[in-house]
C-alpha cells in the first residue's frame, strides 16, 4: 500500500479542521508536532494540538478556502482564506498562509500567519 502524499496529507489537515475530526487531523501529525501561529502562540505534542481543533475560544468549525498549495521537499505552503466565529467578538474573516513542514512522512511543524480581512 502506497503512502499519503503530503499533499494528501495536508488536505486530510483541512478536511479535518473543516469538520472538527480530531482523529482525522492528529492522524496527519508526528508525537512532537510544533505549532507556531506567529504573532500569538506556540503549540507543542499532539496533545495540545488536539486541544485547538476545537478551542473554547471560538464556535463551530471554521469554513478555510485553500487557494494555492506550493510543494517543495518536505514542504507545503497553503494560502487561503477563512471564516469562524470567535466567542468574544462573533464572525471574523482571515487569510493565512500555512507552511508545513514534514519528517517520515507527517507534519513536524506548522508555521502559521493570519492577517485578519473586513
Amino acid at each position: 500500500m502506497t503512502q499519503p502524499s503530503q499533499r494528501d496529507l495536508v488536505a486530510q489537515y483541512f478536511d479535518g479542521f473543516r469538520a472538527s475530526d480530531h482523529p482525522a487531523v492528529l492522524a496527519t501529525l508526528t508525537d512532537d508536532v510544533e505549532w507556531v501561529i506567529h504573532g500569538a502562540r506556540t503549540t507543542r505534542g499532539k496533545a495540545e494540538f488536539d486541544s485547538e481543533i476545537e478551542n473554547p475560544d471560538f464556535t463551530g468549525s471554521p469554513t478555510l478556502d485553500v487557494h494555492q498549495t506550493y510543494e517543495d521537499g518536505p514542504v507545503v505552503i497553503v494560502v487561503g482564506e477563512g471564516r469562524g466565529t470567535s466567542v468574544a467578538h462573533g464572525p471574523f474573516h482571515f487569510a493565512f498562509s500555512d507552511l508545513f513542514t514534514f519528517r517520515d512522512n507527517l507534519i513536524v511543524r506548522v508555521d502559521s500567519y493570519l492577517v485578519p480581512l473586513p
